[in-house]
């Protein structure tokens, strides 16, 4: 998600203002502490303008060390 937030222009506090949920929550997400619900995986992906499979690709990428 990182990836995709970083191509959209956006920090993490714009992403989460766009997304209406806490900078925090978008960090912990990024960072792997925290999992996305599909509700908010479906807001990233609309601010994004990315599909959701990337951002789930990315994060199963993340979560197995294959990035």
């Amino acid at each position: 998600m990182i990836y995709a937030r970083e191509k959209a222009g956006l920090t993490q506090l714009e992403l989460a203002e766009r997304c209406g949920v806490s900078q925090q929550l978008v960090s912990k997400i990024e960072s792997g502490v925290r999992n996305a619900t599909p509700r908010v995986l479906n807001k990233f992906a609309a601010a994004l303008n990315c599909p959701v499979v990337v951002l789930e690709a990315k994060r199963e990428a993340a979560e197995t060390g294959a990035l």
